[in-house]
């Protein structure tokens, strides 16, 4: 049973939630202005007589908040009086305290400088920022010591790794996408607009006011932090595998989602001032989730994920940690460079498809570059994830994760790294629209198909095959900052492809699977339905591969060779369905490679001569 401090502590926490509701309310209502530029006086009096609604308004949120001083500074001396010294507890609720004095001053600020109710200056944006960054680290303080005093284990700080690395990213993210989110709806209530065509034409317009112009990367920050965020609480839940941070991380999730969803909402609708409150409520909800993941995975005596075959290497290979360097060749391996290598291909062949030809030397090293680290930091999250299924297979027991040549905290710290450099080098030298794909790529990756497909299901490669289709979307953004059919297309091509190839692949190595219990088609159902499958799926790649041609995206210097590399690719396909032998398997895997990439190559080269 939680003690009555703990109670206070949660209860306070949830008062502070509607103090932060209503104080968006007068913003959204147009009544910060409502006690004229007096602080803390109303209009020069303690309390205001017979006025206008606004000033009740602001009256009633500045006395709300004054109640929540004084209940706050009560709880931190019960804490000082009941806690430990040097106790967390005791830290948080200082900092708590702390906090809500500058909310006071800032608040203070606003009202002095008369950054209120219809000011549309950038002084008024940057106080706002601030205002909401000092929100949500009184918001954390709050949590964390509710968490503390209603029993949560003390935080251990050192020795967490890529953990924390990948909460402290994850948190000044949704930091920054909370300041976004103040701004765009500073934008939205002083500049509302009467339809949604109205809206994005003002957004894009380039003499538009600055705060609806900055409207339009609300949405990209979104996606891209969340994204992050469902990535990295998905591996943090991996790591440490105990019921409370796997709960907490649900419902960092969960949130995210309902934000995305009540963002579309708030589109559609203009931006009701109930729907910026939900909008607003949804995001500290997700803030303090994601405070409390934080807190779950780095408690002292947390259960981490220590495999088998860890300990089994610890035991009889302590040197791996201290004798032996780990040569950067082990890092590279981590990244899969032989499966990137076709990807990479199609990401600057779709560049060369998106502008017709050179899209530029610079453009194209930094695609490059930032393409191969999405894709290394999927596979090397991959490894770590599967490191007890690839310790039982001969074609992937010598990967680094599996002999610890290099330890999972900083193979994890590794990808972390890789994934943070892609988003950032192709923001920078493409747009935001490359990354946001790259990490979307990156995500269903990890998430759908190596946590929630691969060990499940045989469509796991079905499905989980279109992370794969991706690299070249990424491409294709970053030379024309937006997705064509003709760019769909490429992503189609490569998803019906993708089971002629892999399970052709997984034909050679079907008993490894087996050992390691993975429900590839060809070890739940056999060669016969497998080589069946690939037969159909040849014939469908066949089809989808002259789409282009269809929608005259390019012409006859295309559709010549498409049709000689698809016949072969049929005609190899019905020759392993008629006879499922191991070197026609070998000789259709290899071909498979080949094929794509010239199909890509062709395109590329026809758009560039055509167009």
């Amino acid at each position: 049973m939680k003690s009555p401090i703990a109670k206070w502590a949660w209860g306070l926490l949830l008062y502070t939630l509607v103090v932060i509701v209503w104080g968006a309310f007068v913003r959204a209502s147009n009544s910060g202005d409502g006690c004229g530029a007096h602080w803390p006086l109303c209009n020069g009096v303690v309390i205001p007589g017979d006025v206008e609604h606004k000033t009740w308004i602001e009256f009633a949120h500045r006395a709300s908040s004054g109640l929540l001083g004084i209940l706050i500074l009560g709880l931190v001396v019960a804490v000082y009086r009941t806690q430990p010294g040097k106790s967390l507890a005791r830290k948080a609720a200082f900092w708590t305290l702390v906090f809500t004095i500058t909310e006071a001053l800032v608040g203070m600020i606003l009202v002095k400088k008369g950054l209120v109710a219809d000011n549309d200056s950038i002084h008024r944006a940057i106080w706002m920022s601030i205002h909401l960054v000092n929100t949500f680290l009184l918001l954390a303080s709050q949590t964390m010591l509710a968490w503390t005093v209603a029993g949560g284990a003390p935080l251990r700080l050192r020795g967490q790794g890529s953990v924390a690395w990948a909460i402290g990213i994850g948190l000044f993210g949704l930091l920054f996408l909370g300041v976004s989110g103040a701004v765009t709806a500073l934008g939205d209530t002083l500049f509302p607009s009467k339809s949604l065509i109205e809206g994005i034409k003002q957004d894009f317009s380039p003499t538009a006011h600055f705060l609806i112009r900055l409207r339009l990367f609300h949405p990209m920050i979104a996606i891209s932090v969340g994204l992050y965020l469902v990535l990295a609480s998905s591996l943090v839940a991996n790591l440490r595998p105990s019921p409370m941070v796997k709960k907490a991380a649900g419902w960092v999730v969960t949130l995210f989602c309902a934000q995305m969803l009540i963002g579309l909402i708030n589109l559609g609708l203009h931006a009701p001032i109930p729907m910026q409150l939900v909008h607003l409520l949804a995001a500290d909800l997700l803030w303090i989730a994601l405070v409390i993941a934080a807190a779950a995975a780095m408690g002292d005596g947390v259960p981490r994920r220590v495999l088998q075959s860890d300990r089994a290497k610890n035991e009889t290979a302590p040197s791996l940690h201290g004798a032996e360097p780990v040569t950067w060749k082990a890092y590279l391996a981590l990244t899969k460079p032989r499966v990137i290598s076709l990807l990479l291909f199609t990401t600057l062949a779709a560049m060369f498809i998106a502008g017709g030809g050179w899209p530029g030397g610079w453009l194209l090293f930094w695609v490059a570059l930032g393409g191969y680290a999405a894709a290394g930091a999927a596979n090397a999250i991959n490894m770590i994830i599967d490191r007890d299924i690839d310790g039982r297979m001969k074609r992937t027991a010598n990967r680094p994760t599996v002999t610890q040549a290099i330890p999972t905290s900083r193979a994890t710290a590794f990808a972390v790294a890789l994934a943070v450099f892609s988003f950032v080098s192709l923001t920078w030298a493409a747009n935001l629209l490359s990354a946001m794909l790259a990490m979307a790529g990156l995500a269903f990756y990890v998430i759908v198909y190596t946590l929630m497909l691969k060990r499940r299901t045989w469509h796991n490669i079905v499905i989980g095959g279109a992370a794969g289709c991706f690299p070249p979307l990424v491409g294709y953004a970053a030379v024309a900052d937006s997705l064509s059919p003709l760019a769909w297309c490429l992503f189609a091509i490569i998803f019906v492809w993708t089971p002629v190839h892999f399970w052709a692949l997984a034909l050679l190595i079907k008993d490894d699977y087996a050992e390691a219990g993975i429900p590839m088609l060809p070890v739940v159902h056999g060669e016969r339905v497998t080589v069946i499958q690939i037969a159909l799926y040849a014939v469908v790649t066949a089809l989808v591969s002259a789409i282009p041609f269809v929608q005259r995206e390019v012409g006859w210097l295309y559709l010549a060779p498409a049709v000689v590399l698809n016949a072969v690719l049929v005609l190899q396909s019905l020759q392993l369905l008629k006879n499922p032998e191991r070197p026609r398997a070998v000789r259709l895997f290899h071909y498979s490679m080949v094929y794509l990439a010239l199909l890509f190559l062709m395109i590329a080269i026809d758009r560039s001569v055509t167009l």
